[in-house]
């Protein structure tokens, strides 16, 4: 519904669909996700991760913002810490580096994701995360 100059999704209005297999281990939802008009280049959606769900690998042309709603998440940088991520909780990933985020082992874990388009382009998806990274140490809760 757009009205004096604003555009307004109603909840509902976009079925749920499950995050496809080539991006995402595990079970994972997407909901509501957007793309304003140009010449904004904004975008997004709310994505809950199963316990143990995880993207791949990749990165974004112009950075990342998630902020997390409910569960405990973990996210990673290519070489740094694995860290935990909590409600109100809100991650920054630098333009351009290898990352994945998803749910803790025996918890879920939903955020808003938001990215920007550049060239047309919002992500580079890459490789799983193995079982073997997911599970690697140490866990940075601080």
């Amino acid at each position: 519904m757009t009205t004096e100059g604003q555009t307004i999704i109603r909840n509902g209005m976009k079925p749920s669909i499950k995050g496809p297999a080539n991006f995402f281990t595990g079970s994972v939802r997407i909901d509501s996700p957007f793309q304003v008009e140009e010449p904004g280049r904004a975008g997004g959606a709310i994505v809950t991760f199963e316990p143990g769900a995880r993207t791949v690998w990749h990165t974004h042309p112009l950075g990342q913002i998630l902020i997390v709603l409910s569960g405990v998440g973990w996210t990673q940088c290519e070489g740094g810490p694995k860290n935990e991520i909590r409600p109100g909780d809100v991650v920054s990933c630098s333009c351009g580096k290898r990352h994945w985020h998803g749910a803790a082992p025996t918890t879920a874990m939903s955020h808003v994701a938001i990215t920007e388009l550049f060239e047309g382009k919002n992500v580079e998806w890459m490789e799983p995360v193995t079982e073997e990274q997911y599970n690697a140490g140490p866990l940075v809760t601080e």
